[in-house]
Order: structure tokens, then sequence, then C-alpha cells
């Protein structure tokens, strides 16, 4: 074989496990066919996005100057500016990930892989001649590609892409955004921020599908607030652009709503990029349009891996790297014929979820809809911001703290944020959740005063079991 562990995808997931395979002694290549390198996160999600959003929350906060005895006259938003900014930045982070990939510790191939049979995979890269290649596993870590579903003049409308909107120079007057999802919502938040007439047309019942409801209602009422136009449980009818307007035509509480803009977003997901892998002839199986990996990230072939976008129940980058680790130490012990049972499985138990809204959305373990789900007895706390003294002297209200718990013993089985700082303040649950915490440990903990922090210990002081059980 030609090597022992053969990495299709050079995005985040993919050279996390080759770096990990190539420590681990294993003779590694990574075959990578984007027209850049880096993958999703740096390139074209994650990081860009964060970019733009930066500038959209400074915007907010120079708005409300006045609320602080502040002035701030002349505000102006100048998105090629902002595009500018983040293309430098970009750049920067891009040319890392190549420097990383190309520093010898593997083997780094450009082109475009297709399986042959469970072993070799075919290469073809632009004027160059199709190769072939062998290996004793493989990582299949190929990520994920704009969804476009067939939505009756979706693709006649010119609407954007996610990717269009990181690079729109010109903001429009108006936008809506198909979809309510994470980057839907970040990237409305985002244009509505600049001064953009944003509406927002979801199908399913609520925002963030899948998140417990009252966080999906806390974010609705702050963005509507903030002026953004929010239909929830429609069915789009047609789509048409007529010169500068498009129109969409849906269902909403039982009528016909016409909604008008000047461009449409769409955001409505995003699926495997597996088109041109070839996987029958790998004999790798897939599930409801994605490989299917087990806990182990093995697929169908045993010495046939998978990570990140392209099989995971949970897209986001630091799980996919997590799988990817995991991949490459599970292939080596395979390699070196250890047992089935010494593989190394991924524990989903402390599954962080982030939207980078405003205010920000952020979980951790189990929520308050999957405990009913599956029949878990559970205990919950809340504690609002608007009551806190740090969020009431920053002036940031909106939004709660949840914390779920074992009812029993107290232990600390999840935790919520809508609010500010969402998202670094859901990092003190991770940890407790990490070491198995009770409610009664975080209510113990120290806490500075006067900070976003303490509010934790509210909750957590109300989720202590009664004494002698914790």
């Amino acid at each position: 074989m030609d090597y022992d562990f053969l990495v299709i995808g050079g995005g985040s997931a993919g050279y996390a496990a080759a770096r990990t395979a190539a420590d681990l002694g294993l003779k590694t290549a990574v075959i990578e066919g984007g027209e850049r390198i880096g993958g999703l996160c740096i390139l074209r999600g994650c990081m860009p996005s964060k970019t733009l959003i930066e500038s959209a929350n400074r915007m907010l906060t120079l708005r409300r100057a006045a609320e602080f005895g502040l002035r701030a006259s002349g505000l102006e938003a100048h998105a090629g500016e902002i595009v500018a900014r983040k293309r430098r930045l970009i750049d920067g982070f891009a040319d890392y990930r190549r420097e990383q990939i190309e520093s010898g510790k593997f083997d780094f191939i450009r082109g475009h892989a297709r399986f042959t049979d469970p072993h070799h995979v075919a290469i073809h890269w632009p004027g160059e001649p199709e190769r072939t290649l062998s290996a004793r596993s493989f990582l299949v870590a190929t990520g994920s590609v704009i969804h476009s579903p067939p939505v009756p003049g979706l693709a006649e409308s010119g609407a954007l892409t996610s990717d269009d909107a990181l690079d729109l120079e010109t903001l429009p007057a108006s936008l809506a955004v198909l979809g309510a999802g994470p980057v839907a919502l970040e990237l409305a938040h985002y244009f509505s921020a600049l001064g953009v007439e944003v509406t927002v047309i979801q199908r399913g019942p609520q925002l963030l599908t899948g998140t417990d409801a009252d966080l999906a209602g806390a974010l609705e009422a702050a963005l509507r607030k903030r002026g953004i136009a929010i239909f929830t449980g429609t069915k789009i009818a047609e789509i048409e652009r007529s010169g500068e307007v498009a129109r969409i035509v849906f269902e909403h509480d039982d009528a016909s709503r016409t909604v008008e803009c000047a461009q449409i977003l769409n955001a409505l997901g995003r699926r495997p990029n597996l088109d041109g892998l070839d996987l029958d002839a790998a004999q790798v199986i897939r599930a409801r349009g994605r490989v299917e990996a087990s806990a182990s990230q093995q697929t169908s072939q045993p010495h046939i891996f998978a990570a990140g976008d392209c099989c995971s129940p949970i897209e986001v980058v630091h799980i996919a790297v997590q799988q990817g680790e995991i991949a490459a130490r599970n292939a080596a012990r395979l390699l070196r014929g250890e047992p089935t049972s010494s593989l190394e499985t991924i524990d989903y138990r402390l599954k962080l979820y982030v939207v980078f809204t405003e205010p920000q959305v952020a979980t951790v373990g189990l929520s308050e809809t999957e405990a009913r789900e599956r029949g878990i007895a559970v205990r919950v706390a809340t504690y609002p911001f608007d009551d806190h003294g740090k969020s009431l002297v920053m002036g940031e209200t909106e939004g709660f703290v949840k914390l779920i718990a074992d009812p029993a013993t107290g232990e600390i089985l999840g935790g919520a944020v809508v609010g500010p700082h969402a998202s670094d303040l859901i990092h003190e649950i991770v940890v407790g959740m990490h070491f198995r915490a009770t409610a009664a440990q975080l209510a113990a903990i120290p806490h500075y005063h006067p900070t976003l922090s303490e509010i934790w210990t509210y909750p957590a002081e109300e989720l202590i079991p009664a004494k002698g059980t914790c």
C-alpha cells in the first residue's frame, strides 16, 4: 500500500486527523480538491462570518451611545471596507493553515479523489494525468456544500448564498432570509445591524429548530424588537423576480402573504459534500444523505473512517476536529492489530451549540426537549438577565440562563444561555459538566461580583437537592 492513512479533505477535520496520524508514525497523506486550502470554517464559515458580525456588534453599540451619556454621530456602514478587513484576516488564517498542511509532516496532494474499490482511490486534477493511490485505511472528511431545495422560482431568483453574502460589498436596501438556523440568523443580524431591512421566513414553527422553545422565543422577541420581521410556520408557494424587486409568496396563519425585497438569501441549510466520491465502489453505506459513521468514526468498511460535516450529527468545527483525531487514533490501533474493544468512541454528552446573533444563544448537553423525548427526569431552573446587576450596568438585559440537573444527585446535565456573551458564559457549564459537577458544587464556587458569570449561581442554588442527597 502507498499509505497507512489517506485523508480525503483538507479542512479542519482532515488536517487534525492527518497531524494526529503522522504523530503516531503512520505514513499519511491529505488529498484536497478545493480551489483554496483551509476548509469551510476558515474560508466560508466560522471565521469570515464572525469577522463581519464583529462589525455589526460594534455598530449596535455605537447606536446606543446616548444611553450611556455619550454622543456618536455620522455613523455609516461601509460594507466594502468591512469585507476588505474580513479578506485580510481570512487570508492570514488560510496562509497559516496552508503552511501547516505543507509542513512536510505528511504528504499533501492536490486533486479530487474517487474510490475505485475499498483500498484504492483515483485522483484527478486539471492538466495532470489521473493516478491511483492505495491505502490501508482512509478518512473521508469532505465537509458540506450549500443546499438548494426545490423551491419554485428560487433558482431563477438570483438568490444569494451564504458564500455570496460574506463577500457582498454593497448592501441591499432590503433582504429576505429563507431559513432560521444559525447561518440564517447570524447573517440576518449582520445585515440588520448595518441598516438593511430584514425579513426572516422560516418553515418550522420556531427559530433554531431543535432548541428549546423558551430559548427560541427569547431570541425571536429580541430580534423583533430590533426591527427584524419574522414569519414562522410558513410554506413558500413561489418566488419571482421582476427587475430590481424579488417577491416571495408564502402561506402563513392560513393566509397567503407576499414579501417584496431587493435581495433574497438562501440559508436553507447545507448537505454533505459527497458528489464524485463514488462511495458505492468503496462499499460505504450512507443514511439520509450522510456517510454512516459509528461512535468510533468507522463506516460500514471498518478501515474507512469519516469525520466532520459529511457524517456528523452536529455540524460544528470543534466536534469535527475531535472526530478526526479519534479516527486517526483508531486507525493506528487497527493497523497495529489491536482488538476492536480498544477503539476510542466520541461522547456527545458535552455537545456545544452557539449562535452569534445579538443576543447570542449557547447550549451544552441535554436540553429540556431532549429530556422529555427520551423520558429522562430532570429539574430545571432559570434566571433572567434583567434582574442581574452586571447585565443591568451593561444595558444588556434580554434573555436568561438555564440549568438542567438530575433531580436525585444534582449533577448538571445541561445548560443554556440566551443573552450577552452567551458564547463565553456557556463554557463555565462545559467545564462543570466535564468533571460531572453538581449544582451544589457550582453554587459553592466563588464568583467575583459584579460579573456576568455569577448569574449561574442563582439557578444552581435553586437546583440543589434536598439535604443529604448531594
